[in-house]
């Protein structure tokens, strides 16, 4: 699987974990540098408090379009270490 955002891979591997139609990519198949922290946290009552990450490829920034679960409920632990991507950032085979 890759994410790709403005033509750029943000993540690829063959070992992500699909959980509830989300790929969540293992930490070491994300391309660092696209990533910058953001403040944002949710909750999910089965996984945990999720943190974001805005995704930023030559200056241009999708804000919070990637997640992961830091400190995951023992029922979503399977995705500790993974992020998963969302708001236009294109999940493909």
């Amino acid at each position: 699987m890759k994410a790709i955002w403005k033509n750029q891979i943000i993540a690829e591997s063959n070992e992500t974990k699909l959980v509830e139609g989300n790929h969540y990519f293992p930490a070491e198949s994300v391309v660092q540098q696209f990533l910058k922290p953001s403040g944002t946290h949710t909750s999910c009552p089965w996984k945990g408090q999720a943190s974001y990450y805005h995704v930023e490829v030559e200056g241009e920034v999708n804000t919070d379009a990637a997640w992961y679960y830091e400190h995951p409920k023992p029922a979503a632990e399977e995705i500790r270490d993974h992020v998963a991507f969302y708001k236009g950032v294109k999940v493909v085979e």
